[in-house]
């Protein structure tokens, strides 16, 4: 088995000894499938939240992230269990190369997808040189500290995107501070896999209280069921051909230094819950989750990256085997041929989609809080302090940088900014006073 690309499965039912199938295990069929209908499920909600965010057709990123997890899967060899998804890292970049307003479809996309698949190619190669040389570089160059405050100056850089979403009127702004309250409620007074899903059962609670209010009350403007009526079952996405313009490119490649250390630490978490070394993968996985972002880009999907929420739904399951994400990519493939489905999703009223990015755009922001917790960053260390204050204010000041005849953005700038700065100063070298000649007197 450890000559051949893929593992041979073996089969075994959820109560064989302590009720874990491993990565190269499986259930029987019918539970396999059940399985990766709740995967699907689980992705679900920020695989169709973030397209809408950059005006992407939600069948498509659907359908796409379907491919991108089969393609992943034959990259790795079936050794490594995740689900590609719709990646926020590009959300803010897309909409600063394409200047998107948050309604309807991005009419200026073409320009955004030549940097998604420049951002895919960058995303492979680095996995090529983890193949050959390993993952210590990517540890010494991006190490939590690095990561955490990158991770947070995104989320920050894009909290003026959500608030403007849901400044068009005071109904607006209040339907988007009750989208938050059904979200928050049921992160907190649910459990189970309704709480996994809190996004997405928050978004319907708000969904539904705003067709009440709206299509029942007449305070303010209607959902329309018209497009839902007349959508076809059946049909194929829509495509949209990429432009190259070298300032975009410049702007979105640099996401995948986000989705390398995003990966990196999915792969970590997965390794620790399944007892696993899936070191000897990780260059695959970079390679795979590259070739699913040059791919998707190429056709008009978002650039996907692996998923936490999938992570969750094993640790609650216990299952890890592979062919469930097997399952859940083909359902997400026939979702993504349905045109009736995106209709659905495009009655999903603006102020709920902008009240659900005002709490997910936060979470991103603490998700970098999270990294440094669990890594125990010391920020008592004057290097890590300054690193981390001016990657968090070039983030959410949306500083641009221009450099010749093009411009980095803010997430670019905060991006490269720490990791040159954490570069330059965690090489100082703090000499003992015993080589100084300074001698301590007591007074």
């Amino acid at each position: 088995m450890a000559h051949s690309w893929f593992p041979q499965w073996h089969k075994k039912t959820a109560t064989d000894e302590d009720g874990i199938i491993a990565p190269d295990e499986t259930l029987p069929l019918g539970q396999t499938v059940i399985l990766g209908l709740q995967h699907a499920v689980a992705m679900f909600g920020a695989t169709v939240l973030m397209p809408l965010l950059m005006g992407l057709d939600p069948n498509l990123s659907i359908m796409m992230s379907g491919i991108g997890t089969l393609l992943f899967f034959l990259v790795t060899g079936g050794r490594v269990p995740s689900y590609l998804g719709s990646s926020a890292a590009f959300v803010g970049v897309v909409i600063a190369v394409t200047g998107f307003n948050g309604q309807g479809l991005n009419p200026h996309l073409g320009i955004a997808l030549g940097g998604i698949i420049a951002c895919g190619l960058l995303y492979t190669l680095i996995g090529a040189v983890v193949i050959k040389a390993g993952t210590d570089w990517i540890e010494r160059l991006m190490p939590p500290v690095v990561t955490g405050a990158v991770v947070m100056a995104i989320g920050l850089n894009l909290a003026p995107i959500a608030v403007r979403s849901v400044s068009a009127s005071v109904f607006d702004s209040w339907m988007a501070v009750l989208t938050i309250l059904c979200i928050g409620t049921v992160a907190v007074f649910t459990r189970g896999m309704v709480q996994r899903l809190l996004i997405l059962v928050g978004l319907i609670a708000a969904w539904a209280l705003y067709a009440l209010l709206t299509n029942g009350f007449a305070l303010g403007k209607p959902v329309d069921f018209s497009a839902l009526a007349s959508a076809p079952w059946l049909g194929f996405p829509p495509l949209t051909a990429p432009v190259f313009s070298f300032s975009a490119i410049t702007m979105i490649a640099p996401v995948a230094v986000i989705l390398v250390a995003e990966n990196l630490g999915h792969i970590k978490a997965v390794a620790g819950m399944t007892g696993r070394n899936l070191d000897p993968y990780i260059g695959r996985a970079f390679v795979g989750d590259g070739l699913a972002t040059l791919l998707s880009g190429s056709v008009g999907g978002s650039g996907v990256t692996t998923y936490a929420e999938n992570i969750g739904v094993m640790a609650v399951t216990r299952v890890y085997s592979t062919l469930a994400f097997v399952a859940a990519a083909l359902i997400a493939l026939l979702l993504g041929f349905s045109p009736k489905f995106g209709a659905l999703i495009h009655t999903i009223p603006a102020p709920v989609i902008g009240g659900a990015s005002i709490v997910v755009f936060g979470l991103i922001a603490v998700a970098g809080a999270r990294i440094w917790l669990q890594n125990q960053v010391d920020l008592n260390k004057n290097g890590n302090l300054i690193m981390v204050a001016v990657t968090l204010v070039l983030g959410a000041g949306d500083f641009s940088l221009k450099i010749g005849a093009f411009t980095l953005g803010g997430i670019g700038t905060a991006t490269f900014g720490a990791i040159i700065l954490h570069a330059i100063l965690r090489y100082r070298r703090i000499t003992p006073l015993s080589e100084t000649g300074i001698v301590r007197q007591n007074r």
